[in-house]
């Protein structure tokens, strides 16, 4: 997976959270916020790691 389709990877899994907030589905925004959150950390590490090296 290339770096532009995992950013908007998170990208779409936050509208989605917002989407699913607005509508109060509060349960699916709140894990959606959760997986974009965790993903985008994952990400920059990788690309911290990728950089020092």
């Amino acid at each position: 997976m290339n770096e532009l389709k995992k950013d908007m990877f998170i990208g779409s899994v936050s509208f989605l959270g917002i989407v699913a907030f607005v509508s109060g589905q509060f349960i699916l925004s709140t894990m959606m916020f959760g997986v974009a959150a965790v993903w985008s950390t994952i990400l920059l590490n990788n690309r911290a790691q990728a950089v020092k090296s």
